[in-house]
């Protein structure tokens, strides 16, 4: 089946990411979210998926689980699985990802961050909906660890607002933000 494309693309981004003390660091990446948010992107109408990690370790071990899951035993076992995971893309940094994408689309996508906290440089989810149902290219990013670090969040176009409760208590699992925010941004 083929669709027309979104013109949303994510990125979860390994570094520049801040540990829990505020540090600038790189995390590893982990085999869930590599399925969950590739299954929650493919869902919602995602174009692609973009894994960022300047780790050659950790780019060994994403495309061992992507090499099973796309043409090894998973692809035959489970093509559902395999079909959502041909949306992840393994590049080293968010430069990177920014120029393929600028390239892909023909000019240079609004970068648009998610963050645990309110930020100055917002865009409402209604704003965002209207840019995207316009096929203005956004590239949406998303941090692990403790969020995305100052100088990336300055570099960016917007920040969506934070999702949660009024509980006091707000740190989801990337996993559950990716799909929280792509429901909120792509549902009917």
């Amino acid at each position: 089946m083929n669709r027309e494309q979104s013109g949303l693309d994510i990125v979860l981004v390994h570094h520049p990411v801040l540990n829990k003390v505020g540090e600038t660091i790189g995390s590893a990446v982990t085999n869930l979210d590599i399925h969950d948010i590739a299954r929650a992107a493919k869902t919602y109408g995602v174009d692609n998926y973009f894994i960022v990690t300047p780790y050659d370790d950790q780019h060994m071990l994403v495309s061992e689980i992507l090499e099973h899951w796309k043409s090894g035993h998973g692809a035959t076992y489970n093509p559902a699985r395999k079909e959502a995971l041909n949306l992840v893309r393994l590049e080293f940094s968010l430069e990177a990802v920014i120029e393929k994408v600028s390239e892909e689309r023909g000019r240079k996508p609004l970068l648009l961050t998610t963050s645990a906290r309110a930020q100055e440089k917002s865009l409402s989810y209604r704003a965002a909906r209207d840019r995207i149902a316009e096929k203005e290219p956004i590239l949406l990013l998303f941090g692990t660890a403790h969020g995305l670090a100052p100088e990336v969040m300055e570099s960016t176009d917007y920040c969506l607002p934070p999702v949660g409760a009024d509980t006091g208590y707000n740190h989801l699992s990337v996993r559950s933000a990716v799909s929280i925010i792509l429901d909120r941004l792509l549902s009917s």
